[in-house]
């Protein structure tokens, strides 16, 4: 069951919700509405190439870092 990131509309409450069934129903934890986007959410798995590695290249901006490898 995945955990999905939203962010509510009518509030901008930005919150995770485990969702069980793709047809459940989002509401807001904040305000109640179900007025809710599904943000993008980024991952890493174990057999990623920088997973464990101790490299911040999946949040650095530049193209060009002496500190990814």
């Amino acid at each position: 069951m995945p955990i999905y990131e939203y962010e509510c509309l009518n509030c901008q409450e930005q919150f995770e919700k485990l969702v069980y069934r793709i047809n459940d129903l989002i509401t807001c934890p904040r305000c109640g509405q179900s007025d809710v986007n599904k943000k993008l959410s980024l991952f890493s798995s174990p057999g990623s190439k920088s997973a464990g590695s101790g490299s911040s290249c999946g949040s650095c901006s530049s193209k060009n870092c002496s500190s990814c490898g």
